[in-house]
């Protein structure tokens, strides 16, 4: 992969989701399983990493890369498994599946994490950092890659392919809701809904100090790193000026793929060991 075929399969993934269709394939299937703070996704990937279906739904059942509510991640993670399986039109019981972490969780919370996955009946192959798979879709070689998600950030520093640093601190989306539902006086969950449905010129000048912050977080670990770009991936960095105030706040070149909230799903399908 490189980064225009990277955001053509990004493309495809989120169409296949929003259809609710499949995509013809032969050979064995790989699936990924992201168990975000603000989303569940399930990615499934031909053995040539092209998107062949995928399924997503809200949920608040992880907090900062820790399950919080067991029965219930098992419980969402089973119910898009039987979506999938609805649109591909075969049983994926026992199928090989990898998901992903923050970096630097403790191995104990990595263990819960794929024992969800497992609850679903899938055979957990593989665990990956959440960046790194990222990093994999987008054919990214050198530089960082950010995963703002909704309890961390999380970063990883690349060179010639290989992983020489990771890093996460507990900055994102919910901090933005935390925001929102100050300036505004209402609860956690109305700032969440206005943060959809509210427009982005009325939401991000409130929400602006939360992404410096993250921004402030990633050029503290990348001093000492020769880092000429900053990929930038996840849900909370939607917004249309997230990567202009990174660029403003690191002084180093960021860029964002498209969909950004379906890069790491579907780097956790690739990531899938066979």
């Amino acid at each position: 992969m490189d980064w225009k075929s990277g955001n053509d399969a990004i493309l495809e993934f989120a169409e296949l989701i929003r259809e609710k269709k499949a995509n013809a394939y032969t050979g064995e299937l790989k699936v990924g399983v992201d168990l975000g703070t603000a989303n569940i996704v399930i990615a499934v990937v031909d053995e040539n990493n092209r998107p062949i279906a995928g399924a997503t739904q809200g949920a608040s059942v992880v907090r900062d890369g820790i399950v919080v509510d067991y029965l219930g991640a098992s419980q969402i993670v089973r119910k898009l498994k039987g979506e999938v399986e609805g649109i591909l039109g075969v049983d994926l019981t026992y199928a090989k599946a990898a998901t992903a972490i923050p970096p630097g969780i403790l191995a104990g919370n990595t263990k819960i994490i794929s024992n969800v996955v497992d609850s679903a009946d899938f055979v957990v192959t593989n665990v990956v950092d959440e960046p790194t798979a990222a990093a994999t879709v987008l054919g990214i070689q050198n530089g960082a890659v950010v995963d703002v998600g909704g309890g961390t950030t999380g970063i990883s520093i690349l060179k010639d392919g290989e992983v020489i640093f990771t890093a996460d601190e507990a900055t994102g989306g919910t901090h933005m809701s935390l925001v929102l539902a100050g300036f505004h006086h209402i609860s956690f969950e109305e700032a969440e809904e206005l943060k959809k449905n509210e427009s982005q010129k009325k939401i991000f000048p409130i929400i602006k100090p939360v992404v410096q912050k993250m921004a402030s977080i990633v050029n503290r670990f990348v001093i000492g790193y020769d880092v000429d770009v900053i990929y930038v991936v996840g849900g909370a960095c939607v917004f249309n000026d997230f990567e202009k105030i990174f660029e403003d706040e690191t002084g180093i070149k960021t860029i964002k793929p498209v969909e950004p909230l379906l890069v790491t799903p579907l780097g956790i399908a690739f990531n899938c060991q066979r």
